[in-house]
Formats: structure tokens, sequence, C-alpha cells
């Protein structure tokens, strides 16, 4: 069985930043045909559940309240990296929108709920490494024939 990263909100567990899980019910369609290895690079990384929302300004992640947590973000994401060597995943899930997992936009960093293309810390590094980073939905269009 393909083992694939896949962020764990996803599946339910309530790591977001503001202690919710963010379950889609088209995980369904893939759980019982990959090998699902969950990740979430800020927890990871070392942030709380909850936490202040955080977004990517230039080459920085800062939280709303100001706080540079970018070395929280780049430990997340390293770990994440290195999980998907250990496990040799070839793949990844990821959550769009997010600063760590945004496989096409992320927020543009003033907190003013305005989304911009871009891709998360994460996603960046898996995808520097040859990962390939899709959103759920992506990934059951391509991959899941019903």
């Amino acid at each position: 069985m393909e083992t694939i990263l896949i962020s764990a909100c996803l599946v339910g567990d309530k790591v977001r930043y503001n202690g919710k899980g963010n379950y889609n019910p088209l995980i369904e369609k893939i759980k019982d045909k990959y090998d699902l290895v969950l990740i979430c690079p800020e927890v990871m990384g070392g942030l709380s559940v909850p936490r202040d929302p955080s977004e990517i300004l230039k080459d920085s992640v800062i939280t709303s309240s100001g706080k540079d947590v970018s070395s929280y973000f780049n430990k997340g994401a390293l770990i994440a990296k290195n999980l998907a060597n250990y496990t040799n995943a070839r793949k990844a899930i990821l959550v769009d929108n997010s600063p760590s997992c945004g496989v096409h936009n992320i927020h543009n960093g003033k907190f003013d709920d305005v989304l911009i293309k871009g891709e998360g810390v994460t996603t960046r590094l898996l995808k520097h490494y040859g990962v390939t980073c899709y959103t759920l939905e992506e990934f059951v269009e391509e991959f899941i024939t019903n």
C-alpha cells in the first residue's frame, strides 16, 4: 500500500490554530486505499493548540499579535520532510490557505482574510525534495475512481 502524508486536521484531529479539526468526508474515499501518515507541521514544530493565527509575510511567519513564529514553522516542515523520507512518501495531501500546508493559496500576511497565490512553508519544502502536494479534492479527482 502506498504511503502518503496527510494534514491531520483533514481526518478530524483538532490541531488547527482555533482548536478545531477540518474533517473532510472525502477522506473516506482514500483511507482504506493508502497508508496515511498524519502530520500537523505547526504542532510538530512546537506550537500549541489553540494558538494565535499566523500568516506568511515576506520571508517570515507572523502571528496576529506580531510574534515571529518562523522557527516553529521551519522545524515542523523539516520534521514533515523527514517523515516523508523515512516512510518513502512521495505524495502529500495538504490543506490549502494554510501558512504551513497551503498548496496553491495562502493569506496575504495582513490578517484581512485575503488570499493570494502562494505555498505554505511545509509545502514548499516537501516540493523541493520531490514530494508532490495535492489538496484532498485534487487527490481524489486524480487517483480515485468511483
